[in-house]
């Protein structure tokens, strides 16, 4: 009998664990199960619902892959937990040491992660202009005592790397020859322009190493435990896919996996491929807009648990509001008169099922509210229906009001523009209601485990970003041939670089598409230098014969005995993560806006809003 070839998504979430199978567009089988502390067994157990599903559909089908967004590593960091020491040697001979690394590390973090601090020669102008030589003898004197002490995790940021990375790939050679069981990561291959962050977000991705090991295994040992014996990928944060044995080089680009599989499942499956996407979880709300099908990236430095890093991110924003978010009244001491209704930022995430009122529990929630309102048909309506109607409509205008001043801060024009609802918490929201700054409202199919599609997209991305050097146009018509020539010939270097890129990761060439071209000229630096920035997108080449032996479902195997999965051992608490969400910032991009300050004597004060404003260019 003939069966299909089809791919499986899995995205982790701090409430649900969301699994689809997806057959060329198709989703024919698709599960939600509560995530659990080991993250592992909740992905297996999701994957294994999902296909006992399309099974009792009637589907036959092979899999040739697995897409997983994971939180693990992230998680990671905001816990503090399961991170190796590094040793960082910075490639800039006498420049730069006025600020070591990790200087604007969180102080707990600092002092977990990083082992030592080592200066050595090397470094390039903006340029390519070399600073100082590399010293090899340097380098492994240095490598030789740190690994006498069994440190063994090492980190290379030369200035300005990513525009020659010659230095730093010469430096981790002569750090693996001197120690072979050592592990290295190169700031070039890790963030972009930008020295501190770019060196904050290598630190943070060696640091990693030893776990995404571990994840990694545990992984792949849980899809073998279901029957799977096919590759699998982690999702990206731009919405693309690493293969695993990528994965154990370069975590941190899975951080911010989450919200950009929600983002791209929201455009696949709504069709709309330019607009804003909430997706309403079970903590937390992200908002985010779509520019041709993938997710803005962020334009400023984003801080992850706290660090400030550079690599690419999505631009979301995040408020807490979601189906397990408390609701806490506040009445008038006095006449005992309702004055507000609060909703969130608190939740009891997981526990909705035990602490909700719909179910039984003493906990007044936002889905609650949702229910009571008649907004969706959810445990026991029965045990809400004494709720206070002024408590019922300032709740649920309190969730609007909060999505309403998401929309406008993530909007970049005064138009209204498609809004797309998914996750398994926009319940919450009534899509027969207006949102202000929303010109429609797009509730889709399958908006539940949107996110769980976006990771079953299968395609893979490369990209370049580097500065040259272009001649004046002047005013001649010669000077302005000459110029438009020399930018025209560096744009198509660019591009080249990035096709290429998308194609060594495993892209098929016929599909690549060029997705982001970005000139920006650098008026600080001298010889009219400009930064270009380009992003190549194509499918990923898979063939459905990836093993003779690889199982059929409804024909080899007809159900998954989900109850007898073995428990994984790597443990991430997903319950802890929420709470030390409070003092770290999951992802955080700058910090609140302020209004400029001018004193009496018509002087701007500065603050820290300022600083950061001006430092990227926006002042």
């Amino acid at each position: 009998m003939l069966y299909k070839c089809v791919r499986i998504g899995v995205d982790v979430g701090g409430t649900n664990t969301d699994a689809v199978i997806l057959d060329s567009g198709e989703v024919v089988g698709s599960s939600k199960e509560f995530t659990t502390s080991d993250i592992t067994t909740g992905v297996a157990k999701a994957i294994a619902s999902a296909v006992n599903t399309a099974i009792a559909e009637g589907h036959r089908f092979k899999v040739t892959q697995v897409n997983i967004g994971t939180t693990h590593f992230v998680n990671s960091v905001i816990q503090r937990r399961n991170l190796a020491k590094v040793a960082v040697i910075r490639l800039c001979g006498p420049a730069t040491r006025a600020l070591p690394p990790c200087c604007d590390f969180p102080a707990d973090l600092k002092e977990i992660i990083l082992d030592s601090v080592h200066y050595l020669s090397g470094g390039y102008q903006f340029d390519g202009e070399v600073i100082t030589p590399v010293e090899e003898e340097e380098i492994k004197v240095v490598i030789q005592g740190l690994a006498m002490r069994d440190i063994k995790n090492y980190v290379v940021c030369g200035v300005f790397s990513p525009i020659n990375p010659h230095q730093e790939q010469k430096a981790g050679e002569v750090i693996m020859e001197t120690c072979p069981g050592g592990s290295v990561t190169l700031s070039h291959r890790i963030g972009q322009l930008s020295m501190l962050e770019r060196e904050n977000a290598s630190i943070l991705n060696e640091s990693l190493k030893p776990l995404s090991k571990q994840t990694v295994n545990a992984f792949r040992q849980a899809l073998h435990d279901i029957g799977l014996t096919c590759p699998f990928y982690l999702t990206q944060n731009d919405g693309t896919l690493i293969s695993a044995e990528q994965a154990l080089e370069v975590p941190v680009s899975t951080f911010a996996s989450g919200p950009t599989n929600s983002m791209r499942g929201a455009a696949f499956i709504s069709g709309v491929n330019n607009g804003i996407v909430i997706d309403v979880g079970g903590t937390t709300s992200d908002v985010g807009v779509l520019v041709n099908g993938f997710p803005r990236e962020a334009a400023a430095r984003v801080k992850v648990g706290g660090v400030n890093t550079n690599f690419r991110m999505p631009d979301v924003l995040s408020v807490g509001l979601g189906g397990g978010s408390i609701v806490r009244p506040k009445y008038d001491t006095e006449n005992k008169q309702l004055i507000s209704a609060k909703v969130g930022p608190e939740s009891v995430g997981y526990n909705l099922i035990n602490d909700s009122r719909i179910f039984g529990g003493s906990v007044l929630t936002a889905t609650d509210l949702a229910v009571a309102g008649c907004l969706y048909d959810l445990g026991d309506r029965s045990k809400v229906r004494d709720l206070d109607d002024d408590l019922l409509e300032m709740g649920l205008l309190e969730m609007r009001n909060k999505l309403e001043d998401c929309i406008d801060q993530v909007k970049t024009s005064s138009a209204d523009v498609p809004v797309i609802l998914v996750g398994g918490g926009s319940i919450l929201i009534d899509e027969g209601e207006p949102l202000k700054g929303a010109s429609e409202i797009i509730k889709p199919n399958l908006f539940e485990v949107a996110n769980a599609v976006g990771a079953a997209l299968s395609q893979v991305s490369g990209f370049v970003d580097h500065v040259t050097s272009l001649p004046h146009r002047g005013l001649t018509e010669d000077e302005g041939r000459e110029y438009d020539a020399a930018r025209t010939e560096a744009l198509d270097v660019a591009k080249r670089k990035a096709i290429e890129a998308v194609v060594n990761n495993g892209g098929a060439a016929e599909s690549v598409e060029i997705t982001e071209v970005t000139e920006t000229p650098l008026s600080y630096l001298p010889g009219n230098a400009t930064r270009i920035k380009v992003k190549a997108v194509g499918d990923l080449m898979v063939h459905c014969e990836y093993s003779v032996d690889g199982v059929v479902f409804g024909e080899d195997c007809d159900q998954i005995e989900i109850d007898n999965l073995p428990v994984a051992m790597v443990q991430t608490d997903s319950a802890e993560v929420r709470r030390m969400e409070l003092d770290y910032e999951l992802f955080s991009v700058l910090e609140v806006a302020e209004e400029p300050y001018i004193n009496e004597d018509g002087e701007w004060e500065l603050s820290c809003w300022d600083i950061e404003c001006i430092s990227i260019g926006a002042g």
